[in-house]
């Protein structure tokens, strides 16, 4: 019995979230003493940041990886109102993102090692 289009499709674009998804992770927690203090730097850097969760938290959710979907949508709350008013994160917003980030981290390790073929 062939596969299905969209199941094919779908196994694609489940794979290539999740090849990804580890290291956007990393990356926001690299970019956490930069997303501090004032200038163009910090809030194209804030942007980024935004950007990157911004992709974990639209997709994932809808590809079958809800939880890491819904901890994405937590760590893009706080980046929010930063990046839309072109501004580094305040200490409290630092602080909550680090934590929020943390739990996104846990989320996707669990669905990831439930994601990954039998055997390995």
């Amino acid at each position: 019995m062939p596969i299905e289009p969209f199941t094919e499709r779908l196994a694609k674009v489940r794979h290539r979230f999740a090849s990804t998804l580890e290291s956007k992770i990393e990356d926001a927690f690299v970019a956490l003493p930069n997303l501090s203090g004032d200038g163009a730097e910090v809030a194209e850097a804030v942007g980024e940041t935004y950007r990157r969760i911004h992709s974990i938290a639209g997709i994932g959710k809808a590809i079958g990886f809800a939880a890491t979907g819904r901890a994405a949508r937590s760590v893009e709350n706080i980046l929010m109102p930063a990046h839309y008013a072109g501004r580094g994160l305040k200490a409290e917003e630092a602080i909550a993102l680090r934590k929020e980030l943390q739990t996104l981290r846990a989320a996707a390790q669990r669905e990831l090692d439930l994601d990954a073929p039998s055997g390995m």
